[in-house]
């Protein structure tokens, strides 16, 4: 397995080729889309806000708009919003931020942020795409995602082989990812943050760990809505709340923190080679915490009542805003303020370890709660990975085929709390980039409809016309 996950990261010039892959496709999605990044944002928090009625400015002035009424679907944009968080805010965001300073340095904060500015780009587009070509079982149940645009979005460009073809590349590399990366990662790395606090047995914690995932995943699509909206919220306000705490009892020394990440980005010590070191890091971790590109949000958010796709998409494009643009840089900068980056003792640290160090420097007390935090994110990640290889493994071998997918990814929790394998791992957080190669093949030759779908809302929004509906997804057999 880690021979494939090697191969997977190729180098070329010295930074693997599924990095550049998603950072040239971030850069040609947001600049198709004119910077909808950028332009789309505050219209995307009024959608969010769930305003009766949005002001928009046009030639005319102010137009108003009726808020869209629910159609099929299980959850609301909202749930659907926080389900696709739950997956990226985990330990990443706490664990893989620390790993990325610890070896690129203060500069990869910056590469980390731009990635995730772009990313936004990307998520709009293959959330746009998952909610336009998603399906509808006769029992109301929807299904979407990239296995779903990328043969039916494919089919109406003329290359339906194609498309099979990359939805099941995709889904392979979604089952494996949620598995090993999901399940198995996610146990295993918090168990060891949960250890230091709490002296509880691995088996005793993956099998409480596998009740609760197995409890809320049996649940569907709805159930996880349900719980991440509640849990995303209060863990994410909660582990805010610390990391402004520990800035502002370093408030002084902010602005060199910052002229610091600013000048290494570009002139780290080992010039050119350290330079390429640092933008890796930042890449990766920026593209891992967020999963931008790797289509994953598209089959949360196609479970939404929001009956209009570029909405959707709208929404979505918070979700690395508030990961990666929010939460990992506040992850970084409670590290950087608190000096334990450079701090000789504690060179050994890193990962979950080196992140609860740096709180504890200013709240003695807080490494208990970032144990319950960790746990937490843990565990919604865990949730809803499960859910995204729960529908992918339905996409290839029948929805009624999933008890044993199921029990795979279950049992994997307890493997990776009772034991540490490595090889897996690594499989499992390669799995998550390879996903982003069949979905960007896609995408790109999907991303003129995303563009006119885009253009098209935006005249709607202007003219103060309400946006037409798009027509009802289409009802097929539940064996697909």
């Amino acid at each position: 397995m880690a021979a494939i996950a090697q191969a997977i990261f190729f180098d070329i010039a010295g930074i693997p080729f599924v990095l550049l892959w998603l950072a040239i496709g971030a850069i040609v999605t947001t600049l198709r889309l004119g910077f909808v990044n950028l332009r789309g944002l505050p219209h995307a928090l009024m959608i969010l806000a769930g305003s009766t009625e949005m002001l928009l400015p046009s030639d005319d002035g102010a137009e108003k708009i009726d808020q869209d009424s629910e159609t099929s679907g299980q959850i609301s944009s909202l749930q659907a919003l926080a389900t696709a968080v739950s997956a990226t805010v985990g330990l990443g965001s706490i664990a893989g931020v620390a790993i990325a300073l610890r070896i690129g340095g203060p500069g990869a904060m910056f590469w980390m942020t731009l990635v995730g500015v772009l990313g936004m780009s990307l998520k709009f587009a293959e959330v746009t795409l998952g909610q336009k070509y998603r399906v509808i079982l006769p029992d109301g149940t929807p299904l979407g995602g990239p296995m779903y645009y990328l043969s039916r979005g494919l089919m109406e460009r003329g290359l339906p082989t194609l498309g099979r073809w990359l939805a099941v590349i995709f889904s392979v590399f979604c089952i494996t990812g949620a598995i090993a990366g999901g399940g198995m990662f996610q146990v295993s790395q918090s168990y060891g943050a949960v250890r230091q606090v709490i002296g509880l047995p691995a088996w005793l914690y993956g099998w409480s760990l596998m009740m609760l995932v197995g409890w809320v995943t049996m649940g569907g699509a709805r159930r996880i809505g349900q719980v991440a909206a509640k849990l995303v919220p209060m863990m994410g306000g909660l582990y805010g709340l610390g990391c402004f705490w520990v800035i502002g009892s370093h408030g002084a020394q902010l602005p060199a923190v910052l002229a610091t990440v600013g000048q290494a980005a570009f002139h780290p010590p080992a010039a050119v080679g350290g330079v390429m070191g640092v933008i890796t890091v930042g890449l990766q971790r920026g593209a891992f915490t967020s999963e931008a590109g790797s289509g994953s949000a598209a089959i949360a958010h196609s479970a939404s009542y929001n009956p209009v796709p570029v909405r959707e998409g709208l929404v979505a494009m918070l979700e690395p805003l508030i990961d990666t643009g929010l939460i990992c840089n506040l992850t970084a900068l409670v590290i950087l303020l608190s000096g334990v980056l450079d701090d000789p003792a504690l060179g050994a640290l890193n990962g979950a370890e080196l992140t609860s160090a740096a709180f504890a420097s200013s709240l003695a007390w807080f490494p208990l709660v970032l144990a319950g935090i960790v746990l937490c994110f843990a565990f919604s990640t865990m949730v809803s990975w499960g859910y995204y290889g729960e529908r992918c493994w339905g996409y290839l071998f029948g929805l009624e085929r999933i008890g044993l997918y199921r029990a795979v990814f279950l049992g994997a929790i307890v493997l990776g709390a009772i034991a540490t394998p490595t090889g897996v791992i690594a499989f499992g957080d390669a799995m998550y980039m390879a996903m982003a190669v069949p979905n960007l093949c896609g995408l790109h030759l999907l991303l003129g409809r995303v563009k006119q779908d885009w253009i098209s809302y935006q005249v709607q929004l202007r003219t103060g016309e309400l946006w037409p509906l798009p027509p009802a997804a289409e009802t097929v057999d539940a064996d697909i």
